[in-house]
């Protein structure tokens, strides 16, 4: 579930191994590529975390923010496993 705070667009997703993460990010990559939002990001094991934040708006959450999180919410709905956490 995405939090808005500090400014920012938050959200961590669980998949069950490394491989099932990475392959999801590659997915992301190409959408948030295509968008031109590419986003803030970690991964460690099974777990991607999000920080979204527009740099050319002062770094404020605009729809530009909110578009990209939808877009990833729809990419993480074929590997839900477990919840967004």
């Amino acid at each position: 579930m995405w939090k808005e705070t500090q400014k920012k667009l938050t959200a961590s997703f669980k998949f069950k191994d490394f491989a099932e993460a990475f392959a999801f990010m590659i997915e992301v990559a190409f959408h948030a590529e295509k968008q031109n939002h590419h986003p803030k990001w970690t991964n460690v094991y099974n777990q991607v975390s999000f920080e979204l934040t527009t740099h050319d708006e002062g770094n404020l959450v605009t729809e530009k923010d909110r578009k990209l999180a939808d877009t990833i919410d729809n990419l993480y709905q074929k590997y839900a496993v477990g919840s967004a956490e």
